[in-house]
């Protein structure tokens, strides 16, 4: 029903270039916690990153619904790549929406082409889910801007070149009065903390970015100040849809290793795969991830037609991060006791799914949100 015959050969370079590149290194990767430079350089140059911006800004101008599949396809080669599609996707998408002429021609072509790596920076220790609560702050002087503050579980911190900072310019003003900013992330001022180490999807990057007196010309402020909220909120439905999708990826690369070793193992003197048990655990996994995909694209297309996506992008990425955690611990199931081993493709996707939970708002926020659109504007679909 959405996919075109573009979207189609989009998904199949895509998979190739997850079969033939990613997926050999990715328990490297996974080990080592190691940022994936070379495959990183290569994603630029086949045109993975910035998959929504124009063609007459320097992207590949694809839909929403490409971004969804490309995002499946990388992931199910290793997730943490994925994730770093789906970064770019979101602060160039900040950029085509608000940026000037200026700030495009300044960090749109090397974003895409992988010379600069990205950060987009909202949490603080007292602002996750609630937004709110952030204290990083810019004041006004007479050549632009001072920044001061902190953020952390920054995706990239460790290794970005630019990011995109969320920050307060009026403290009296809630919502209204935070702004971003496109902070050059080798200025004097600022500095990275240590990596993290993450449970899963170690080879994405995450640590703490702090702000001391940091100087920002009046040109590094990104849209209306005041206006920075709302311009984050507006590319949460995209970003939910590309969780989502990757989420899907996760559980298809279970799905793909559990019906193969069940093909193989044998006990009793015949595969596994003969065995009633084992065939409900891969069904099961197979009609979630049918309907997760179905869930994600569904989402994906009402954002290119323009329709109000929001409930069904919290449905999609609610739905797919849930699918993801429950459907990989069912192929480690599949494997048994040897599901439980690192090194075993499923334990790390197992690890890997878990996060899919919690960011771009947890799935807790995903069920609250679904709720409040219901009763402001009824049930129908």
């Amino acid at each position: 029903m959405f996919i075109s015959e573009t979207h189609i050969q989009v998904r199949e370079m895509t998979r190739q270039f997850a079969n033939d590149v990613i997926r050999p290194v990715a328990e490297e990767l996974d080990r080592d916690e190691a940022f994936p430079a070379d495959i990183y350089r290569q994603m630029g140059e086949l045109g993975l990153f910035g998959i929504c911006v124009p063609e007459d800004m320097g992207g590949p101008g694809f839909d929403t619904v490409t971004y969804a599949l490309v995002m499946e396809e990388l992931s199910r080669g290793y997730a943490s790549v994925a994730d770093q599609c789906g970064l770019v996707e979101l602060v160039s998408t900040l950029l085509v929406r608000h940026g000037t002429d200026g700030q495009r021609a300044r960090w749109l072509p090397d974003l895409l082409s992988s010379a600069a790596k990205g950060a987009y920076c909202i949490t603080e220790p007292e602002a996750g889910t609630d937004v709110s609560g952030i204290r990083t702050a810019a004041e006004k002087v007479d050549d632009g801007w001072v920044l001061n503050g902190g953020k952390i579980w920054i995706h990239n911190a460790p290794v970005a070149d630019v990011g995109f900072v969320l920050a307060r310019t009026d403290k009296a003003a809630g919502h209204r009065g935070m702004s971003i900013f496109i902070v050059d992330l080798n200025a004097d001022g600022v500095e990275r903390g240590p990596k993290e180490h993450k449970m899963g999807q170690r080879a994405s990057q995450v640590g703490a970015l702090n702000f001391s007196d940091v100087r920002l010309p009046a040109d590094s402020l990104l849209g209306q100040e005041g206006r920075g909220f709302h311009m984050m909120m507006s590319v949460l439905d995209k970003g939910r849809v590309g969780i989502a999708a990757l989420a899907v990826g996760i559980a298809q690369a279970g799905l793909e290793a559990a019906v193969d070793y069940a093909a193989q193992r044998k006990q009793f003197n015949k595969a596994i795969a003969e065995f009633q048990g084992v065939q409900w655990l891969m069904a099961d996994i197979a009609k979630d991830v049918e309907a997760a995909r179905l869930l994600v694209h569904s989402a994906a297309y009402k954002i290119d037609t323009g329709a109000d996506a929001t409930k069904s992008c919290s449905i999609a990425k609610c739905f797919a991060g849930d699918m993801a955690v429950a459907r990989t611990a069912d192929a480690v199931q599949v494997f048994g006791g040897s599901g439980y081993i690192r090194g075993f493709e499923v334990e790390r996707l197992y690890r890997d799914a878990k996060i899919t939970q919690i960011y771009e708002g947890t799935n807790q926020i995903q069920r609250m949100i679904i709720a409040r659109e219901l009763l402001a504007k009824g049930a129908e679909w």
